[in-house]
């Protein structure tokens, strides 16, 4: 198999990327157990490890259909890419470890997080991303171009609610439900100190919304719905949390106005507000 140079480190890859190589921030180890199918998902969704959640979810192999396409992008890449050794696994969480901020999108881009190792990095989303939150000072750098540039979140952690980058963007049913026991079991493992969660979109907030009900939080019936810079406040097992809209960075909002810097960062700082409120 061919291999090449990682654009940060020079240190050649396969694309996808085996576990325990060597990858900058791959949380998983050579021997970390994979999940088949759903019913693997949900067992090995069940540990009280942070950093061994992480590692499960980056090996995942559950959805067939999401499987072949990451791995497909990442042997074939977009010509602009074609020097470098593509991660082409699941995506997992990433940021502060103990966070009071959580950020739920939808799923990786296929030359973005499937590119570089690390969700909402690499691609224009990512980009107005982290930009606004380094304007609002929940990250230490404008720019998340790589896992290994230096980048931290500060206070906050972000998590995509598919793991996998799926064809246009669109995940099916099935999928998204195969997916939810890694969401789920990552918010429960960080509510104790968590105080609000951003949605980018109403995939993410679909996907927060019931990973927050899963976890004890008293979700209104029928569900809220979606808005932009919409707050709701539940009650919970650790306290109450608002739940965050905003629209999502994606280029047919950000070409047309939808979403400009100026929402953005209202939302983010809106968030930090929130949090520091709660300290």
């Amino acid at each position: 198999m061919t291999r090449l140079p990682h654009p940060l480190t020079g240190e050649l890859f396969a694309s996808p990327v085996p576990p325990g190589t060597g990858w900058p921030e791959d949380p998983a180890p050579s021997g970390t157990p994979v999940a088949g199918t759903a019913a693997q998902v949900a067992a090995l969704a069940r540990t009280d490890d942070l950093a061994e959640l992480d590692a499960r979810v980056s090996v995942c192999a559950a959805c067939p259909r999401l499987v072949s396409w990451r791995e497909d992008v990442a042997v074939t890449k977009r010509a602009s890419f074609a020097d470098q050794p593509y991660w082409g696994r699941p995506i997992a969480g990433w940021g502060a470890t103990d966070p009071a901020i959580l950020i739920v999108g939808l799923a990786p881009a296929a030359n973005g997080g499937n590119r570089t190792g690390r969700v909402f990095t690499g691609d224009s989303s990512g980009d107005w991303l982290f930009a606004s939150l380094y304007r609002v000072g929940l990250a230490t750098q404008e720019t998340s171009v790589h896992a290994g540039d230096g980048q931290a979140l500060v206070g906050a952690r972000m998590v995509a609610a598919v793991r996998c980058a799926p064809p246009e963007n669109k995940p099916t049913p099935a999928e998204r439900d195969t997916c939810a026991p890694w969401l789920h079991r990552e918010v429960a493992l960080v509510a104790p100190g968590l105080r609000v969660v951003v949605t980018l979109g109403a995939y993410g907030w679909a996907a927060a919304v019931g990973a927050l009900r899963a976890t004890g939080y008293d979700v209104p019936r029928p569900q809220p719905k979606f808005g932009h810079a919409v707050e709701i406040v539940l009650a919970g097992p650790h306290g109450p949390l608002t739940l965050l809209g905003c629209y999502h960075p994606s280029q047919h909002n950000t070409f047309t106005g939808r979403l400009t810097p100026e929402m953005l960062d209202a939302v983010f700082a809106r968030a930090r507000e929130l949090a520091d409120r709660s300290v």
